[in-house]
């Protein structure tokens, strides 16, 4: 780590000027572009010969799974969520005050 005396000429630097190479010295990491080349494949999958299966990637099964078990999951509980509208309740409710004053209900 530099010492804040050693940074402080490098600030006025980039103050001053404005220029990129301090800045690509404290952001490059040493790394190069990261992308996959170009292959002219969709998806970057070359076609499959007649007959021939495509292989899974690894994530592949875990994300099927995981996606349509979550949906099958949502499906199931939204079909017995409990229904708590206010409609609903205004009418067990003015049933069951109906029924305390004597009156008939249908």
């Amino acid at each position: 780590m530099p010492s804040l005396s050693s940074l402080r000429p490098l600030q006025r630097q980039v103050c001053a000027t404005r220029t990129t190479t301090v800045s690509r010295r404290w952001a490059s990491h040493g790394h190069g572009p990261k992308f996959n080349e170009p292959t002219g494949y969709l998806f970057g999958e070359k076609p499959l010969a007649p007959g021939e299966k495509r292989k899974w990637e690894s994530w592949e099964a875990a994300w099927y799974i995981g996606m349509y078990g979550s949906m099958g999951l949502a499906c199931v509980l939204l079909y017995y969520k409990p229904d708590t509208s206010i409609n609903t309740w205004a009418l067990k409710e003015a049933k069951a005050r109906m029924e305390a004053r004597g009156e008939k209900t249908d």
